[in-house]
């Protein structure tokens, strides 16, 4: 036991264990921010042990978020519009916003999230420099915001600090950074790698008790080949995670076939940019021989269906990808929800009409895309399993809500993957330490009012 650290038990109506699948009179002990023993089938309970009504399950990973891109919740329904004019849009939000406004934005989406059961975030991050590109005193000010940010709001976090260098890609070659553009920019990937650095991570990737450091690539779009290097290697020499958006659309594979001659998976490959370490975000739109490099690179692939759908995007290939040898994780991307739920049965929704058929992934095959093998993906192993040693993240999930109510506790799993949304949860638990309870956020008082006023911000 460490010294200082706080001694608690809860014991839980239900909860899903490694291996066990879903117990019954679960006593959970731990001491401090990690687990010590998990007893199912108890008979007698302590008596300073804390009831968990309906379904523990432990924390879930938000694997792929865009903090800022929750102001354009609703905003980026009107007129219609496709996913560029959608991006247009996003740059403008992006073009507003400074660190003050940005803590203030992060920290009442990051409340959101937990919420909605997310005990760590991977956020992609690339709003760098101010407006013109300048960097601010501190380089870091931005990044710097979201770690406060999340810290306020109780999650961890892995600051997915993004290499952001060309406005695109046409036919012609690569674009340069224009208009709100400039302030992602480092000029070049070992001038990224400089600015990373110094966010000064220690010998374990930490920026914080509660914060991780890691890469991205932002795409192939956006960082011409030979500047993808540099990441690569200060990924190599810290053992951080790496990840990039690949394949989302399909005039970026068409765009990246015109000037380099090979698919994105292929340019990713080649560039040795795949690994164990690396998420591809979406990888919707991929063949045959891209699944084989992907799968024997054993990446992990980040679905991301809510937003997938909302832009436009296309099916996943999420069967596919896992049968390849991908690990499936899942994000909510741009917030067009916040619910991890929701995302894990969009996955299997997905395959369902793109193949006209059912039963594809199991609810636990899917609650380990949005649990473990998530926390995995953004460089915290020990998390998102309810087992002796591991981080003491528990959420619970209400069996008797409207949406809920009825299910039998042998299907309670069922119940909360595809019935259940971030409504239905109660208590969540991060790090041993109650971050919401009964419904509210004991940290973040008024969420709904701190996300409209920090909007409003960055909109009006």
């Amino acid at each position: 036991m460490t010294a200082g650290a706080v001694t608690r038990r809860w014991l839980a109506d239900l909860a899903w264990l490694p291996g066990q699948g879903v117990c019954r009179e679960v006593l959970i002990e731990a001491d401090g921010d990690h687990f010590t023993t998990v007893t199912p089938a108890i008979t007698e309970a302590p008596a300073d042990a804390e009831r968990l009504r309906g379904l523990t399950l432990p924390g879930l990973a938000n694997a792929h978020s865009h903090a800022f891109h929750r102001a354009l919740r609703g905003t980026a329904q009107a007129d219609r519009g496709t996913f560029w004019t959608w991006r247009e849009r996003m740059y403008q939000v992006a073009a507003r916003l400074d660190p003050d406004s940005y803590l203030a934005l992060a920290r009442a989406v990051y409340a959101e999230m937990a919420l909605a059961g997310i005990t760590c975030v991977g956020e992609f991050h690339y709003v760098h420099h101010q407006p013109d590109g300048t960097p601010y005193a501190d380089p870091n000010a931005m990044g710097h915001a979201l770690i406060q940010a999340a810290a306020e709001a109780g999650l961890r976090i892995t600051l997915l600090d993004t290499c952001y260098l060309s406005g695109g890609l046409d036919k012609t070659g690569v674009l340069p950074l224009a208009g709100p553009q400039v302030r992602f920019g480092d000029g070049d990937g070992w001038q990224w790698a400089v600015r990373a650095e110094a966010l000064g991570l220690d010998h374990r990737g930490l920026l914080a008790p509660h914060a991780m450091a890691g890469a991205a690539i932002h795409s192939v779009r956006a960082v011409p080949p030979e500047y993808m290097h540099p990441v690569v290697a200060w990924t190599a020499r810290h053992g951080a995670p790496l990840h990039i958006h690949m394949s989302e659309q399909r005039a970026e594979n068409e765009t990246c076939r015109a000037v380099y001659g090979v698919s994105p998976a292929r340019l990713l490959y080649d560039e040795d940019v795949l690994g164990p370490r690396t998420t591809v975000v979406h990888a919707t739109h991929v063949s045959a021989a891209d699944l084989e490099l992907l799968g024997g690179s054993q990446v992990f692939a980040c679905l991301c269906p809510t937003t997938e759908r909302d832009l436009g995007d296309g099916l996943a290939p999420a069967r596919p990808l896992a049968a390849a040898g991908c690990t499936l994780t899942l994000g909510s991307d741009s917030h067009a929800v916040i619910d991890i739920l929701e995302e894990a049965r969009g996955v299997e929704y997905a395959e369902r009409l793109g193949r006209q058929s059912r039963g594809h992934f199991t609810a636990e095959t899917l609650l380990q895309a949005a649990t473990s093998a998530g926390h995995t993906s953004l460089g915290w192993p020990d998390a998102g399993q309810i087992a002796p040693g591991a981080r003491a993240d528990l959420v619970t999930v209400s069996l008797g809500s409207l949406r809920t109510a009825g299910a039998p506790d042998d299907l309670a799993l069922e119940a909360a993957v595809f019935a259940a949304s971030a409504a239905d949860i109660g208590a969540v638990v991060i790090g041993g330490r109650d971050v919401v309870r009964d419904g509210v956020h004991l940290l973040v008082p008024e969420v709904p009012a701190g996300l409209s006023r920090a909007i409003r911000a960055v909109l009006d």
